[in-house]
């Protein structure tokens, strides 16, 4: 029912999707919102809301856009479950701004497959990212996405390798003018910014280990495929392919160094994730095993609930 019903994309599966979102979001913050709120705290949680919806469309046009899936809507049924398995990931706000201009960066980097506006979309991506570490300062990682994109999609000129740079110290210029104007300190605020720790204390919940359990598991059963699939795809998309790896794996370390572990670090594994299961859903020819996999996704968050 499930895999039918999302196996051709329709405009319909937007409203299920941002309703799904929705339900998830409301639950997810039920036992931590304020008594006695305000207007504004309404209006503050609308916002998150919005980013957090716009963060899915965002990924389902980085998709479609660059052929990363055939034509259907697993992908963003996908990413917005894996909100519901783990809503750790919705009730911290500064990863979701980071996770929204990290798929503003990558739907930039992903498209210099194109070999057009090179230099712009380099700025724009670093731009992004730049962005991105200010709100969650690990999410920097992904200037390596940068560079390995210039790697595979082979652009040589030289100037290309130095416009991230340009789009990195715009930000920089842009911060400390900030910092001045509202008269903070700077060196304060980057002497936190490189703690990391490898204690996973911190997660020892059953509902974390449950639902992170599952996510790795499927997408490292998925991963095989994955690779195995991208031999076949053509030539001119397979770094493409090859990026969204990357992007996992950076997605892991910095579930592993995140200085402050309780969930929500996961939220950078989603997108690269829902694309890799996606494309191991498209080669499964026994409608039963598909069916079974994304009713085991969808229950999940269900059955975590009573826990």
């Amino acid at each position: 029912m499930i895999s039918n019903f999302f196996s051709k994309s329709k405009p319909i599966h937007y409203i299920v999707v941002s309703v799904v979102l929705l339900l998830v979001f409301v639950m997810s913050r039920l036992n931590v919102f304020p008594e006695n709120s305000s207007i504004i705290v309404f209006a503050e949680q609308i916002g998150l809301f919005l980013i957090a919806l716009l963060s899915v469309f965002i990924f389902d046009f980085l998709v479609t856009r660059n052929g990363l899936t055939k034509k259907n809507s697993y992908n963003i049924i996908l990413f917005v479950l894996f909100f519901a398995i783990l809503p750790q990931t919705l009730l911290n706000p500064k990863l979701l701004f980071a996770n929204f201009f990290i798929l503003l960066a990558l739907r930039r980097i992903i498209s210099l497959r194109s070999q057009k506006e090179i230099k712009k979309k380099l700025f724009d991506a670093s731009f992004w990212i730049a962005i991105a570490s200010f709100f969650y300062f690990w999410s920097a990682l992904f200037f390596i996405l940068i560079f390995a994109a210039l790697l595979v999609y082979i652009i040589t000129d030289v100037k290309n390798y130095v416009i991230p740079i340009v789009g990195i110290v715009t930000v920089m210029v842009i911060a400390v003018s900030y910092f001045i104007l509202m008269d903070k300190d700077v060196f304060s605020y980057v002497v936190g910014l490189f703690d990391y720790s490898v204690d996973f204390s911190a997660l020892n919940s059953k509902r974390i280990i449950i639902g992170s359990t599952l996510l790795l598991s499927f997408g490292l059963w998925s991963l095989f495929y994955y690779i195995k699939n991208i031999k076949s795809q053509m030539k001119s998309y397979r770094p493409s392919f090859k990026l969204v790896i990357l992007s996992a794996i950076i997605g892991l370390v910095i579930i592993g160094i995140a200085p402050s572990k309780n969930g929500s670090e996961f939220i950078f594994l989603f997108a690269p994730l829902s694309i890799i299961m996606t494309n191991y859903l498209e080669v499964i020819s026994e409608k039963w095993f598909k069916e079974t996999l994304l009713l085991i996704i969808a229950l999940t968050p269900i059955v975590l609930l009573m826990l």
